[in-house]
């Protein structure tokens, strides 16, 4: 019976360490790198969820783990490379036999936290299983993507609320306003050269509301908005052509005249127009000649705009000589000018007056001078 008692318990001995033999299991898995090689030496960290348990393995040359010997649980598993950890898996659960088996790919890793950025971007919320399956690195993450997205929204109602507001006022000529809405635009964006562009046209419109020394800061003001919108977008034709007349309005002209000649290179098709505009300010402001090569670039560049066709008649024609003959001797191109205006706007505003000069050039003009009193005293006799 001893003997019996003493076989009993050394089975019950290797039960038990069978049993706890049983109780044991493995994980294993593929480790690839965003360009889809496999990674080797990076760290895959295990800890048991249910009690406290930690255990770590690299992988090797071919990107693949393999631990054994953990007990039966849940665990999480985290990938670590450059000690920085770049992905998880929660909750899996290990069991006799054969290995729990989980893959990590860094591409997709990376794909997943691109997904969650946009779509905080886009302001989407998160469902509890992305939520779940988020780290916390991905969590702060996509939380800072959310609070950035916020703070351009409040920027960008703002900005365009001033915006708005500065297009408004110009169109309602409330020059002083529209400069008001415009520089607060400027401050929420500085790097929109659209905002500069309409902040210099509300300067130089405000400046011609102006005099004296207001008149020449509100200018000012209006030529550098215009500058700082050609740093940011040099390309932009109409700004030239703006700020050209702004410089026109300085007495700057050479300077005008250059702004002009890039808006022309940059917009070929309206360069007529751009060269006419500056005619036009050119002989408000007495500058009689640059008016004229003004308005005769405007023609060379598209000789079917008629009314810079009949300014160069004008122009022409204010440097005609009187003959002894009694006819205007006028300068090559005077008649040919008007005659062109009129081919293109028999029934425009100038029609009347292009053909007075014509008929002027035709004509001659009596220059004799005759006595009144003489010419009366002869018919009494």
């Amino acid at each position: 019976m001893k003997f019996r008692n003493v076989a009993l318990s050394v089975l019950g001995i290797l039960f038990c360490a069978l049993a706890g033999f049983a109780q044991t299991s493995s994980m294993e898995g593929d480790v690839k790198a965003e360009d889809g090689s496999k990674l080797k030496g990076a760290v895959i960290k295990i800890d048991r969820l249910d009690i406290k348990g930690h255990y770590e393995v690299k992988t090797d040359k071919k990107g693949h783990y393999y631990y054994g010997g953990l007990p039966l649980g849940k665990y999480k598993i985290t990938l670590v490379v450059d000690g920085k950890e770049v992905d998880f898996v929660n909750g899996i659960q290990t069991h006799p036999g054969d290995p729990a088996v989980n893959n990590f790919d860094m591409q997709a890793s990376a794909n997943k936290r691109k997904a969650l950025t946009q779509a905080a971007a886009s302001g989407q919320g998160l469902s509890k299983e992305q939520e779940r399956g988020m780290s916390a690195e991905e969590k702060a993450a996509f939380d800072k993507a959310n609070k950035d997205r916020e703070k351009l929204m409040a920027k960008n109602k703002a900005l365009n609320d001033a915006f708005n507001g500065g297009k408004e006022a110009l169109n309602n000529k409330q020059y002083d306003v529209a400069v008001t809405q415009f520089t607060k635009a400027t401050e929420l964006a500085p790097d929109q050269s659209v905002v500069w562009a309409n902040l210099g046209d509300a300067e130089i419109q405000l400046a011609k509301s102006k005099s004296g020394p207001e008149h020449d800061e509100a200018l000012n003001k209006g030529m550098e908005a215009y500058q700082k919108t050609l740093a940011l977008k040099p390309d932009d034709a109409g700004v030239h052509n703006n700020f050209a007349l702004a410089l026109a309005q300085s007495k700057k002209f050479d300077e005008a005249q250059v702004e002009l000649g890039k808006a022309a290179q940059l917009d070929p098709p309206n360069a007529g127009k751009y060269y006419y505009n500056l005619g036009a300010l050119l002989v408000n402001n007495g500058q009689t000649d640059p008016a004229g090569e003004a308005f005769k670039k405007a023609i060379e560049a598209d000789p079917n705009y008629a009314d810079a066709q009949y300014q160069y008649g004008i122009f022409l024609i204010g440097k005609a000589k009187l003959a002894d003959d009694g006819k205007y001797n006028a300068p090559p191109g005077t008649r040919e000018a008007f005659e062109k205006y009129l081919q293109l706007k028999p029934d425009g505003p100038f029609a009347e007056s292009a053909k007075g000069m014509l008929a002027t050039l035709t004509g001659a003009v009596d220059t004799s001078y005759q006595n009144p009193a003489a010419k009366k005293n002869t018919k009494k006799k």
